[in-house]
């Protein structure tokens, strides 16, 4: 908790914004975060087409997605070679 609020005090000192602002701000952003999680999740257990993942999260958050699973997926794999 203290370290939300120093970074709370410190975004309002920094940007010049209210601190309702802020968390407002923090909120949405924190929503966002879930959806596109929850998104990219769903396309990658297979429940959502690779288009529908990119028309609601971008390209970007897809391939970045797929990146990622592909390099986790190959951690597995060498580690239960072992």
């Amino acid at each position: 908790m203290e370290n939300t609020l120093t970074f709370i005090k410190n975004l309002t000192r920094e940007t010049h914004k209210q601190e309702s602002e802020i968390i407002s701000m923090a909120f949405q952003a924190g929503i966002k975060q879930l959806w596109r999680e929850h998104i990219l999740g769903q396309y990658l257990r297979g429940k959502m087409s690779r288009d529908e993942a990119i028309e609601s999260v971008s390209i970007d958050w897809v391939e970045l997605a797929e990146r990622q699973h592909k390099a986790t997926m190959e951690d597995m794999s060498w580690a239960l070679r072992k």
